[in-house]
Order: structure tokens, then sequence, then C-alpha cells
């Protein structure tokens, strides 16, 4: 009599990660709106109800998602020139990520739209309010709001194709054009 065969044995830290994989990807793509639990499901080759077994739900996966694209403890430093660098060639092909998409467009769920901003303030306007700050500027906050909506706006032309010279400009030039508009240049104790 031949035995019965054993369940197959599910690895559930190999599902979760293909879980926060597939969403990053689709996040990215579509937004938080438009990537569904079953497009997530597909894409990872998990059963999609499993994202609320490991994240408690789409919401909760989407914050997963942004707290694995950064890490914490490095906030995003854009008038350091190779952080806005970075930034600008990450999202050269893609376009706005996640964190950046919700500054451009609320996402419809409150909770994913709370995720992203406090992200957004965590990740870019928090380092910029407080090195604009350390630097003597008579107003940070709104100086850290203008800053970053430019940049969220040149990554967003240029990823558009709206502008023909933006396009075709390299990173190093936006930078020094970014940095130059902006006042960075000249900002204490900071080189282009």
């Amino acid at each position: 009599m031949a035995e019965a065969p054993s369940p197959r044995r599910r690895d559930s830290a190999a599902s979760r990660d293909r879980l926060l994989a597939a969403a990053s990807e689709l996040f990215a793509d579509r937004g938080y709106d438009q990537a569904t639990a079953r497009d997530i499901g597909e894409r990872a080759g998990v059963d999609p109800t499993m994202i609320a077994r490991y994240f408690g739900g789409k919401a909760q996966l989407f914050i997963a998602v942004l707290r694995a694209q950064e890490p914490p403890d490095q906030p995003l430093d854009l008038l350091a020139p190779d952080r806005l660098r970075s930034l600008i060639e990450r999202t050269g092909a893609r376009g706005p990520g996640p964190v950046l998409q919700a500054a451009l467009t609320p996402y419809d769920n409150p909770e994913a739209q709370d995720a992203a901003l406090a992200e957004l303030d965590h990740r870019v306007l928090t380092p910029l309010r407080e090195a604009l700050a350390r630097e003597g500027d008579d107003q940070p906050e709104l100086r850290a709001d203008v800053f970053a909506a430019a940049v969220i706006g040149v990554i967003l032309g240029r990823h558009a194709g709206t502008f023909d010279h933006l396009s075709a400009a390299t990173t190093d030039q936006l930078v020094a054009v970014l940095r130059d508009l902006l006042g960075a240049r000249s900002a204490p104790g900071r080189s282009a």
C-alpha cells in the first residue's frame, strides 16, 4: 500500500517576498488604485488571498512596499547633488514611484494616501526642512515644499516627454539647473 503524498510545504517567506516584489512593480507602474490584489497575486504566482494573510490587506502591502523601497534610516536630502542625481536616475525610466505619485494624484484609499504622504514627509520634506533651517533659511517649510514640487514636476515632465529639452537633458544637467534655480548651488556648506 502506497503512502499518501505529504502535503506540499508552503514557503511563506518566499511567497511573501514574491508578493512584495510584484506589488512594488505594479504600484510603480499603475499606482495604488489601479493595481489590484488579483493582479499582484498573479504576477507573484501566489493566491491573492495571501495578501491579507501576510500583510493584512492591500493597503498594508502598499505600506510594506513603501518601507522596503528606501530604508527608513536613509532620508533623501535633495540638496545633496548625489542624492538628487540618484532620485532622477532611479525615476527616469519608470517615472515617479508610489511615494511621489501620491503628491501628484491622491490615492482613493485614505490609508494608502496617508502612508505615502508620511513617507514623502519622512524621506524628502523633513530632511530638506532641517537642512534649510540649519543654513539659516527664513522659510524652510515653504522652500522645502517648493523644491520637492519642482523636482517631482521635472521627473514627471521628463518621463512624459512633454518638454523636448527636459527629455533630452542629461541627469547632470538637470541636477545643475535644479540646484541653480532653487538656490542650492550657493547654499553655505554645499558644493555642486
